[in-house]
């Protein structure tokens, strides 16, 4: 039977004992299964969701399925919380291998709390491992299965709390969706970086992206030793880079997506401070696990719940981070997917306000000279929150998973050293305004997402060059098809977008060959993605995407087209034809329009094409849960 509490607390329409908490950071009625909670306050109450399974006699089953799990003794039952620990382990890719290990020295550490600490794993996919190939099709998507499965163990377990281990470029959307989802106290912990590589035929400094430069300059026979006189083959060079990238366990070091999204949920409150900077294998990150606990604890006493901390303010401080530190557009797709879980009003438009008035200021990779390892030695992500919530440009007020607010949490945290290179001062940015533009236009009245540094200029005009696969622009690379002779070209990659691809594919295979050959006079546009770790002239996100007919798919070789990313436009300004203006060359458009075609969806059977059915457009997130509303 229900108690007194349980009677109490129960809302209108509700049964006695299926009390909810307040209004106050619930998602929206009907949108997400409601469960059963107790009321949040009573500290020897932490077990508010799984008391429904284990109380008196109602769930026998159940009762004698958790014994047989390991529940040692009645009063564990019937008093414990349950802690899900979600590690996104998997074998075979660096950045996820040594996930199990740090998920378990957490179980250890919440048990130690007296809580019942539940181990699970959910899956994903290596960007590394399936760039510019079939499998990175199968990346996207990983996102919504992560996502998918951790609300799925969390909600049918009846877990009081979750904390969430991810470690690659998807998993950290991944899980914080998931999160939005169930609205039960939970931290993240990062799995953290790995330590730099070394090439000693190139003598300096590599990491992953150096395999894929490297890759171009092999074709176009710009690969050589550093050192003039040694008998090494650009075949050892390839080798000596192919064995040293990656030394250990952690994620790719620069601010490719893996760290851009793990700075900016720390920005936002939803981990330990120095989650985002600790690397892998260090002290520090083994430290954050043993901290978990306590963190995880504080959450449910003071019933913090993760849409308490993902609001507009803290996406705002995610989106200033992003910007300061030169982070990957994939970002903007996982903001805006991460926000519509969470049902904050993100938008394109929110993208550019932020990066129009925030400076670009890390030297860091992939178009700077440092990595996530020696931020760590200035003082970390951490050191870099405490300069800009001095400046004005974080909001140190937001709450966190700590229970203080983020200036609390950083404000005895050492500042950057003043003789750091790292990060530049704000009265000396490398740029001005943010790297990421969202560009509009007739090439993409939807939207499109430009990673424009400042170093490859502001604006670029060419002539459109289209590939309707991927493929077929990597067979162009490696023939040697594009040379700098040919003048100002845009190279279009189309039919890569969330449905066409399907899977909305990364490209970082060709934009980095593209590097490495020295290709300076191109500029790529794809309806697909861009690694985080892609560098150059390059718009993705393009939407309408081809396979829906969108703008992309009529545009024509020869068509001029235009990237401006101080007006913010992407367009194509006369036709192969000759045409020009703005009203006639949509007239153009409309015309070939009528003559295309719809390509046919494949695969017709199995995940891609389950989420091809699914999935919504790039400027909405690339979400699978909207329905039709998606686009």
């Amino acid at each position: 039977m229900a108690s007194q509490q349980e009677k109490a607390a129960a809302p209108d329409g509700l049964p006695a004992g299926q009390a909810t908490s307040t209004d106050r950071n619930m998602p929206k009625e009907g949108e997400y299964v409601q469960w059963r909670t107790l009321p949040p306050g009573n500290p020897d109450q932490l077990n508010r969701w799984s008391h429904f399974l284990t109380r008196e006699h109602e769930f026998p089953g159940a009762q004698a399925m958790l014994y047989g799990a390991g529940v040692p003794n009645k009063d564990m039952m019937k008093k414990a919380p349950h802690v899900g620990i979600a590690t996104v382990w998997w074998e075979g890719n660096p950045c996820n291998t040594h996930l199990l290990d740090l998920g378990q020295k957490v179980k250890k550490a919440v048990e130690r709390e007296k809580m019942l600490a539940w181990q699970f794993n959910t899956i994903g996919v290596s960007d590394g491992i399936t760039m510019g190939g079939e499998g990175m099709r199968y990346s996207l998507q990983s996102r919504e299965i992560i996502a998918d499965s951790i609300e799925t163990v969390t909600c049918a377990q009846h877990h009081d709390a979750n904390i969430s281990i991810p470690g690659c470029d998807k998993n950290m959307p991944g899980v914080i969706m998931a999160a939005a989802r169930h609205n039960r106290p939970f931290v993240m912990i990062y799995g953290g970086t790995m330590r730099g590589g070394h090439s000693e035929l190139l003598d300096r400094p590599i990491n992953i992206v150096t395999c894929y430069e490297a890759s171009g300059a092999y074709t176009y026979g710009r690969l050589k030793p550093a050192c003039p006189n040694s008998k090494a083959t650009p075949s050892d060079v390839m080798d000596d880079i192919e064995q040293h990238a990656c030394p250990g366990a952690g994620a790719c070091g620069g601010m490719y997506t893996a760290n851009t999204m793990a700075t900016a949920i720390e920005a936002m409150g939803l981990t330990a401070p120095g989650s985002s900077s600790f690397p892998a294998a260090s002290p520090e990150k083994f430290r954050e696990c043993e901290k978990a606990a306590e963190y995880i604890k504080i959450c449910m006493e003071k019933d913090i719940r993760p849409r308490d901390l993902l609001t507009k303010g803290s996406f705002e401080n995610a989106l200033v981070l992003t910007m300061i530190l030169g982070g990957s557009t994939n970002g903007v797709l996982h903001y805006l997917a991460m926000a519509n879980s969470a049902d904050v009003d993100l938008t394109l438009d929110d993208i550019n306000r932020v990066s129009a008035k925030t400076p670009f200021l890390a030297d860091m990779a992939p178009s700077g000279r440092y990595y996530m390892e020696d931020l760590y030695k200035v003082g970390g992500t951490p050191a870099v929150l405490k300069m800009l919530i001095a400046a004005g440009y974080i909001n140190g007020n937001i709450p966190t998973i700590t229970g203080k607010t983020l200036a609390e949490n950083v404000a005895d945290w050492p500042s950057l050293d003043p003789d750091q290179k790292i990060i530049r001062p704000l009265s000396d940015p490398i740029k001005s305004q943010g790297h990421i533009r969202v560009l509009y236009g007739n090439f993409s009245p939807g939207g499109a997402v430009a990673k424009i540094t400042g170093k490859e200029g502001l604006s670029f005009t060419g002539k459109a060059r289209c590939f309707n696969k991927e493929f077929e622009l990597d067979k162009a690379l490696k023939n040697s098809e594009i040379t700098v002779e040919q003048g100002n070209q845009v190279l279009i990659v189309r039919y890569e977008g969330p449905k066409g691809g399907p899977g909305m594919p990364e490209q970082l295979k060709a934009s980095a060959a593209i590097m490495g050959a020295g290709l300076n006079n191109v500029a790529l546009v794809t309806d697909g993605r861009y690694s985080g770790a892609s560098h150059g002239f390059i718009v993705g996100h393009v939407v309408p995407e081809a396979a829906t007919g969108g703008p992309i798919a009529l545009v024509k070789d020869g068509d001029l087209i235009t990237i401006d990313a101080v007006r913010n436009r992407i367009d194509i300004i006369k036709t192969v034809e000759g045409v020009e203006g703005e009203e006639e060359i949509q007239k153009v458009l409309d015309e070939r329009k009528k003559e295309w075609k719809p390509p046919v969806m494949k695969p017709t059977r199995g995940a891609l094409a389950k989420y091809a059915r699914l999935v919504g457009d790039a400027s909405h997130g690339a979400v699978t849960d909207l329905g039709d509303s998606a686009y």
